[in-house]
């Protein structure tokens, strides 16, 4: 596994949910918000990281798994049926 050093700073992307789906945005940012703080601190006991990476951890976990969701879930749309 190799271990990338990209240090961007890049704006964390904002869940967008369908509007079929919109009324579960709030919960869903809780969950993925949890989800990545449990994994930034796990790493962060792990692996001693450094507050910046800690940071980026957290930001890129964040980023990574709003992306997903929204990829996922942008074709369950009733224009798309």
């Amino acid at each position: 596994m190799s271990c990338p050093s990209d240090t961007s700073t890049a704006p964390v992307t904002e869940l967008s949910l369908p509007p079929e789906f919109e009324e579960l945005t709030g919960l869903v940012e809780a969950d993925l918000k949890a989800v990545a703080a449990l994994l930034t601190r796990r790493a962060h006991e792990r692996l001693l990281l450094t507050r910046r990476e800690y940071r980026q951890l957290h930001r890129d976990l964040l980023s990574r798994l709003s992306e997903a969701v929204n990829e996922t879930m942008a074709p369950l749309t009733a224009e798309c049926r």
